[in-house]
């Protein structure tokens, strides 16, 4: 029965342990801001930057008030890392949290996140909106237009 348990125990450190260093080896850990948070944020006027990525269509459609049109969705190419090389001086000269808005929340935001990252941004700064505007329950928080 030690036994059992002692190789139970063993495989499920050997699994953990694997887990932890793929998700640092290929980006897995991400810092997302739930929706019910970020309402509360916009509400209470928490200084924040609002790095929205969505294509044009998509932000006239909708987007939150103060945030910065970038349309560079999915930040894949290098002339969508350009869009967002654009925004940087803007970004490094606050100290402020840095909400990521993409249509889902995956992988443009996830994209933006390590190019940000990259260029010099301190992780502790960024966030991913939880499910992206497409998961937004708030509608009435939501602008429309430039």
């Amino acid at each position: 029965m030690r036994r059992v348990v002692s190789l139970t125990l063993a495989v499920l450190f050997t699994l953990t342990a694997t887990a932890a260093f793929a998700g640092n080896l290929f980006g897995g850990n991400y810092r997302y801001v739930a929706p019910a948070d970020f309402k509360k944020w916009l509400e209470t006027g928490k200084k924040v930057q609002i790095v929205d990525i969505q294509v044009p269509a998509e932000f006239q459609q909708h987007h939150f008030k103060g945030a910065v049109q970038t349309n560079a969705f999915p930040v894949k190419s290098a002339e969508d890392k350009q869009k967002l090389d654009r925004v940087l001086p803007q970004l490094t000269a606050s100290r402020e949290e840095i909400v990521i808005v993409c249509p889902r929340g995956g992988g443009g935001a996830k994209n933006t996140y390590d190019y940000l990252k990259g260029k010099g941004i301190a992780e502790a700064r960024l966030l991913i909106l939880e499910e992206g505007m497409q998961g937004w329950p708030y509608r009435e928080l939501v602008a429309q237009g430039k």
